[in-house]
């Protein structure tokens, strides 16, 4: 029997508790109705659960982020609240093969802004327009299942310029009704992780509930699963002479200390 996927969706479940019209839409959370989305989509296939900003560490402790395959990120306003150490695990994680999924405004993200290295930044507005988001390249797992494009009736825009570093594939790109585009899907190998950004997911429209969106982040979470783990991916261990494939012997002075270990 194959074994299941080990999905976390993190929140920073914020907007639900201040904003009246996000809690009518998601009032038990965003992180929730995506968890509900995948679970409905994946079957037996994979053990979802959930963490906020609010618990101990965030809920993503060494050990949780251990026993995670696939982690979906969404955050909005409270980027700045995301400790540092927590971001350095995920990041980690990702280069040892934890596959990162980063939702609509989680561009801003630290563990997403760390893993790319870029601003991150782009245009929006909020006037409730209709996106339609065309498929790049239909033959990509994420896409599986899709016609050549599908709609959201009311969301919130992003435009170009993005700033992200060339994606290793482009899934997605949403034209929106006041005009502009937006690279709205796109990948990256970082490590031995696999990285996905998927725009929609606006928290004052009911998108997480829409068919095609919960088939994008069901197909997305098994495209991201591990292919294997390079654990010590963080690590730069010294190989002493005696330890050398090949016999040699040193032939000049080291600024390092001998059985000195790591890299400094």
């Amino acid at each position: 029997m194959a074994k299941k996927l080990r999905v976390c969706v993190w929140h920073e479940f914020v907007h639900e508790k201040k904003n009246a019209s996000v809690k009518e839409i998601y009032p038990d959370g965003m992180h929730v109705v995506i968890a509900d989305g995948l679970r409905e989509k994946l079957g037996d296939s994979a053990e979802v659960g959930t963490a906020t900003l609010q618990e101990p560490e965030h809920g993503l402790t060494q050990e949780r982020l251990d026993a995670t395959d696939v982690l979906l990120w969404w955050g909005h306003c409270a980027h700045g609240e995301v400790s540092d150490e927590v971001v350095n695990r995920v990041q980690a994680r990702v280069l040892q093969g934890m596959g990162l999924i980063v939702l609509h405004s989680g561009h801003f993200s630290k563990p997403f802004k760390r893993l790319l290295g870029t601003s991150c930044a782009l245009k929006w507005r909020e006037a409730g327009e209709k996106e339609r988001l065309w498929v790049c390249n239909p033959g990509h797992p994420i896409a599986a299942g899709l016609g050549d494009y599908f709609e959201l009736p009311q969301t919130e825009m992003y435009g170009e310029p993005f700033g992200i570093p060339s994606p290793d594939e482009q899934v997605f790109i949403s034209w929106f009704e006041g005009g502009e585009v937006f690279r709205s899907g796109c990948t990256w190998i970082r490590g031995n992780g696999k990285i996905f950004y998927f725009r929609p997911g606006h928290e004052t429209y009911p998108i997480y509930y829409d068919e095609n969106v919960r088939k994008v982040l069901a197909n997305a979470v098994q495209w991201a699963a591990p292919q294997g783990h390079w654990v010590g991916v963080m690590a730069a261990p010294n190989v002493p002479v005696d330890k050398a494939p090949e016999p040699i012997v040193a032939k000049g002075p080291s600024v390092h200390e001998e059985g000195e270990a790591g890299f400094r």
